[in-house]
């Protein structure tokens, strides 16, 4: 069994190292064994996926770990060196009681996906044998793989007589087997009425039908019964163990069941006034699909279905009584890197939503597409990316369609009905340095970094205005979009990483204001009456292995951390990362299924903040003024959420749930959680209570706030859903 599914991985990652890496400078023998590299093949997907994905291909969070760049890296550096490099940089992933063989192993199996044979003798901690001499040549024709990779290791299996018996292979396999013993049988949800349109716009109190509970984005909820008053008075009613990952989703609650997204792509149905299970349903997805620890930030409901956009790059429509799937929609070749981070949005009548993983360069380039809920039929799709016969083509510099990487969507966005537009985010142009895409700073590249106005029926864009043009530093704006009306007039507010809270009319796109709400020094520039932003100079003329020193960092500023409106105050409250960087953008090879962000940074704390790395603001969305700050070590790593009770929740890395007076900031409550705290809090009511539900589990975000907090305990793992109700 073991090398029959070594063999399925190992052809999954020969065909990636054919598809994108250069041949390595030199052939050897084995410097490690099978079995190492099987047990680094498990180690790296616990511990390294997240940042470097599964794939090896890298992240805006971690290098790519196979192909041309890598081995040139490490070609004459010796396996030792590689080894130490890994136990330094994966200590704050790997838990210290860890035996030291694991960072062996890692390096073992990231040299099997660079094309390097097994051999009979170990690879050890002080083999200072050259990287490339551990290359094994790779000739021949790899076998590129189906969508039905997890097929091919189930046949795999059976070939090897395995098919349904448990097969004991020391204490390694009884604990893999017990992980197989689960017998849950699903059952179907009490009757549950049709989401309709009405219903969206006009959600019962105690529900939360879409990802900021209302299509506005507010992320507030009327319900009151929790207030000021008896806040202190709250108490954990239950809990739910969730599946490992980035846990950065959004529970859904109608008619008193709860649809609880998992990372791995994993639904469950469950009552959320006790937490009972009704239906647990799982996507099988290719494991090299998913990206960023497969955080997936919002699923949507409509009539009687549930909407999934997958790690795969697929839409999947779900029966919310039963958890069955009814249809399945391909929307792009995970294989060339689309992913999903981010749900599906039901705009008239339709499923709306983006996709990831647009930093490869590929003529497809990035789209948003609208679907028919009944049948899965792509209505229409939308470019994100200005291409030949577009009046804005020449924003380019004049790079053939399939070298525009970037303007990914990685949050949901929100829908008008009295307008009939859908608004969305799109992030920046890629790779992140303009030098390294061929680019300058002074080149738009559009639509990247900008908000867009679709029609949901057709997928026309209606307007756009992009917030940083040329954007070259990561300083994407794609995060969400709040629509609020001040003073009679349709307002949108966004914020990107760079600290400003952007104001546009949603009727035009015409700029109404900006306010900059933490310290920057990227901007030599910021127009109050256009809204145009110039970076200074030494920025714009950075070309490529230069560094550039500034603030925020990649991290922020903002981040998905999505802000919360408080009608009762009339502002906007959301979290702040007090952080800056050094930044340096690499060489990109400009060619079909190349890219990527071709950046990496050193983040360190902004020094006006003295420590102080979270912040939680309010600001009166009217005026564009602060109302109110609270500053404290730990940064905040959720959502906020807001209710009539004229309370903001919020959690942070010191594993805190915390409560604050939206009015004055003052903090009101708060409890400590097992693992520090992650996506998007919610408040619904069942059984005539009003609860309060978190999730805990840190994902990418750990690569940064493990160097920076290094005085706060991170345990590893820690995936959960809290939820908590008065007690009197």
């Amino acid at each position: 069994m073991q090398h029959a599914r070594m063999s399925s991985w190992i052809r999954r990652a020969a065909w990636v190292v054919a598809m994108g890496a250069a041949t390595p400078a030199a052939a050897g023998a084995g410097g490690f064994t099978a079995s190492q590299a099987e047990a680094g093949h498990g180690a790296y997907q616990r511990y390294c996926a997240e940042c470097h994905q599964s794939a090896l291909r890298g992240t805006g969070h971690g290098p790519a770990l196979l192909g041309a760049r890598f081995q040139s890296n490490w070609a004459e550096r010796g396996a030792d060196e590689l080894i130490a490099y890994l136990r330094s940089e994966m200590s704050m992933a790997v838990p210290v009681s860890t035996h030291a063989d694991v960072y062996t192993d890692i390096a073992a199996f990231i040299l099997a996906a660079n094309g390097a044979e097994p051999g009979d003798a170990p690879l050890h901690a002080r083999d200072d044998t050259p990287v490339a001499a551990l290359l094994a040549d790779r000739t021949g024709d790899a076998e590129r793989p189906r969508t039905g990779d997890v097929a091919d290791e189930r046949a795999d299996d059976a070939a090897a007589g395995n098919d349904a018996r448990d097969i004991w292979e020391g204490a390694a396999g009884v604990a893999e087997a017990a992980l197989r013993a689960g017998r849950w049988v699903n059952r179907e949800t009490p009757s549950l009425t049709p989401v309709t349109e009405a219903l969206l716009d006009n959600p019962p109190d105690g529900s939360w039908l879409s990802w900021r509970r209302t299509r506005d984005g507010h992320g507030y909820s009327p319900l009151a019964q929790i207030d000021r008053d008896n806040v202190g008075n709250l108490r954990l009613a239950w809990a739910m163990t969730m599946r490992e990952g980035s846990n950065q989703g959004t529970p859904l609650v109608h008619d008193g069941v709860m649809f609880l997204t998992h990372p791995g792509n994993v639904i469950q149905a469950l009552d959320a006034a006790t937490g009972e299970l009704y239906w647990e349903y799982a996507y099988e997805h290719p494991p090299e699909s998913r990206t960023l620890g497969g955080p997936t930030r919002n699923i949507a409901i409509y009539d009687d279905k549930l909407f999934l956009a997958t790690y795969d790059a697929a839409v999947v429509a779900i029966d919310a009584r039963t958890g069955k799937q009814l249809w399945r929609t391909g929307k792009a070749d995970y294989s060339y890197g689309y992913t999903h981070t981010a749900g599906p949005i039901i705009a008239a009548g339709v499923v709306v939503s983006g996709i990831n993983g647009c930093e490869r360069f590929h003529a497809d380039g990035c789209f948003i597409t609208g679907h028919d809920p009944d049948t899965g039929e792509e209505l229409w799709r939308t470019s994100t990316i200005a291409l030949p016969g577009d009046p804005n083509d020449d924003t380019w510099a004049g790079l053939p369609p399939e070298l525009r990487g970037g303007s990914d969507n990685w949050i949901a966005g929100s829908y008008d009905p009295e307008l009939g537009l859908y608004f969305l985010g799109t992030s920046q142009a890629k790779p992140w340095l303009a030098a390294s895409r061929g680019m300058t700073a002074e080149d738009a590249a559009l639509y990247t970094n900008a908000t867009l106005a679709l029609d949901p029926q057709t997928g026309e864009m209606a307007w756009y205005f992009q917030h940083i043009p040329g954007e070259t530093l990561d300083m994407e704006t794609g995060f969400e979009r709040v629509l609020i009306d001040v003073d009679g007039e349709p307002m949108l507010f966004t914020g990107g990483k760079e600290g400003f809270l952007w104001r546009l009319d949603r009727r035009d796109g015409s700029f109404r204001g900006l306010a900059e709400t933490m310290p920057q020094d990227l901007f030599s520039e910021v127009d109050q009456e256009t809204g145009r932003v110039t970076y200074r100079q030494d920025i714009i003329d950075a070309g490529v292995n230069e560094p550039i020193r500034g603030c925020p960092s990649i991290y922020g500023g903002r981040n998905w951390q999505a802000s919360a409106y408080s009608p009762e105050s009339g502002a906007l409250v959301f979290p702040l990362h007090m952080l800056c960087m050094e930044f340096i953008g690499h060489e990109v090879e400009l060619a079909e299924g190349a890219g990527g962000y071709g950046g990496e940074s050193e983040v360190f704390p902004m020094p006006e903040a003295e420590g102080m790395l979270g912040r939680l603001v309010s600001w009166d969305v009217r005026t564009l003024e602060e109302r109110w700050r609270h500053e404290q070590r730990a940064m905040f790593l959720t959502g906020v959420l807001t209710t009539g009770g004229g309370l903001a929740f919020i959690g942070d890395l010191d594993r805190y749930f915390k409560a604050f007076d939206v009015e004055t900031g003052e903090e009101l409550w708060q409890t400590r959680l097992g693992a520090p705290l992650h996506g998007f809090p919610v408040t619904f009511e069942a059984d005539g209570r009003q609860f309060v539900a978190v999730q805990t589990g840190m994902g990418v975000f750990r690569l940064m706030t493990a160097r920076q907090s290094p005085d706060l305990y991170q345990p590893s793992g820690g995936n959960m859903l809290y939820v908590f109700e008065l007690v009197n």
